[in-house]
């Protein structure tokens, strides 16, 4: 890592977690293949703001250690990539498992349980969903229709209060980390 932390991905240990690389990392992965409109590819970091402040949205009583958890949730992705549903599925269990690990050790990390409560990762789970309704009707072509098909009737309120951003990496990497360091102060 950048850091100078060796990570085993076989293994993976909280000690070798940073929250500069998975910053670093998130900010460079795209979204959607990079298949989305604007001038910078639509990043897992900037994802992945967007998936807390929707679940924030959503329950607004959620303590911040789940924000932070949402924040996180797809942490993995800094080492191990974004891969679309259909090659997560063709690449098979291996990829989940290995998911799994890194996701651990990142919650472990960062004071959260290794494995959340199932309520909290549902609702991290929904916060996603619009988020991918959101990304895919205003970044990757997608007609409402499509996305409402593909992902379910959104929450008109929650769509409404949400922007997507466009950011070059470096900008989306200081955000995810600043957006950290309040959800850990907040702890």
């Amino acid at each position: 890592m950048l850091s100078g932390r060796r990570l085993d991905l076989l293994d993976p240990t909280p000690v070798d977690i940073e929250i500069e690389d998975i910053a670093h990392g998130l900010a460079f992965v795209a979204r959607w293949n990079g298949q989305t409109a604007g001038d910078w590819p639509y990043s897992v970091a900037e994802h992945s703001l967007l998936v807390e402040r929707i679940f924030g949205l959503t329950d607004p009583a959620a303590p911040p250690r789940w924000r932070l958890a949402a924040l996180l949730h797809d942490g993995p992705e800094y080492v191990i990539g974004d891969m679309i549903s259909p090659v997560k599925s063709a690449v098979g269990p291996g990829y989940k498992a290995m998911d799994e690990r890194l996701s651990a050790a990142i919650h472990i990390r960062f004071g959260l349980p290794a494995a959340l409560p199932p309520k909290v990762k549902r609702a991290i789970k929904r916060a996603d969903t619009v988020s991918a309704w959101l990304e895919a009707t205003r970044l990757a072509g997608f007609a409402v229709a499509e996305a409402d098909r593909l992902f379910g009737r959104q929450n008109p309120d929650v769509i409404a209060a949400c922007d997507l951003a466009l950011r070059p990496p470096r900008e989306v990497r200081e955000a995810f980390v600043a957006r950290h360091a309040e959800l850990l102060a907040a702890l």
